[in-house]
């Protein structure tokens, strides 16, 4: 049996222990009211625990999982594709054959250092992401990104040895998870967002994973829509994954 503060994970093999439920303005929606329990991960969170929590509609900040349980509101739609259906648009194909001309990409494991802050706290004053213009340490920045409960890997996209972008992906056994994306928007030409995405999409193809979730899509949130770009796609309604195509 769960208790109030706590959900069980199938099989026992975790639990997400709510450590923090206050309501707060909402980051996505102007004059709205959210509701966003952060749950700690307590137990083994392996690749297919990840897997669960990602179609439940969990998403990860730091080691904390959290989804919108907001009242009155139920704008936010968390986001997947089939990898295998994706329909790589002329648009995606041009960006992604542009980035992979002059572009350098690297997978590895999360890094916390003074560049990437910096470019962090770059996108989002010039974006306007965020309640604040205020920058953050690298203490912060590594508890959001770096800090984890589960396999989570790191895209950097270099331009002439010059780092300009940093993704931010989690990774499930049949699952690959989109967290976060900053770049330098001086090289904006190419489209850095976009193109992660397309280079994440191509990682969870070539190692055999089946979804790529990209996080909430709210239709009134700029920084959010442009996920109904890539379709087919699936939006979790009702806690049941609904098509759109």
């Amino acid at each position: 049996m769960n208790r109030p503060n706590e959900l069980r994970l199938p099989n026992d093999e975790c639990r997400l222990v709510v450590i923090q439920d206050q309501h707060q303005q909402c980051p996505y929606i102007p004059q709205a009211t959210a509701r966003m329990p952060l749950r700690l991960p307590v137990g083994s969170v392996t690749p297919e625990v990840m897997d669960r929590m990602l179609s439940m509609g969990f998403r990860r900040s730091g080691s904390f999982a959290y989804k919108t349980e907001c009242p009155g509101c139920d704008e936010c739609k968390p986001t997947r594709v089939i990898v295998a259906d994706f329909h790589w648009t002329k648009s995606f194909k041009r960006v992604l054959r542009r980035g992979d001309r002059d572009l350098e990409c690297r997978f590895d494991h999360p890094c916390v250092d003074a560049q990437r802050v910096e470019m962090f706290n770059e996108h989002r004053r010039l974006r306007h992401l965020g309640f604040s213009d205020e920058p953050i340490e690298e203490d912060s920045y590594r508890a959001f990104l770096w800090e984890s409960f589960c396999d989570t890997r790191e895209l950097s996209i270099y331009l002439d040895g010059r780092l300009v972008a940093v993704s931010i992906f989690d990774v499930g056994r049949q699952s690959a998870s989109a967290v976060y994306t900053h770049f330098c928007c001086e090289a904006s030409w190419y489209s850095l967002g976009t193109y992660a995405v397309l280079k994440q999409m191509r990682w969870a193809a070539e190692n055999g994973r089946r979804y790529l979730y990209l996080g909430m899509y709210v239709t009134e949130n700029r920084h959010l829509n442009y996920k109904a770009r890539y379709l087919p796609q699936q939006r979790l309604i009702d806690d049941k994954w609904v098509d759109f195509s």
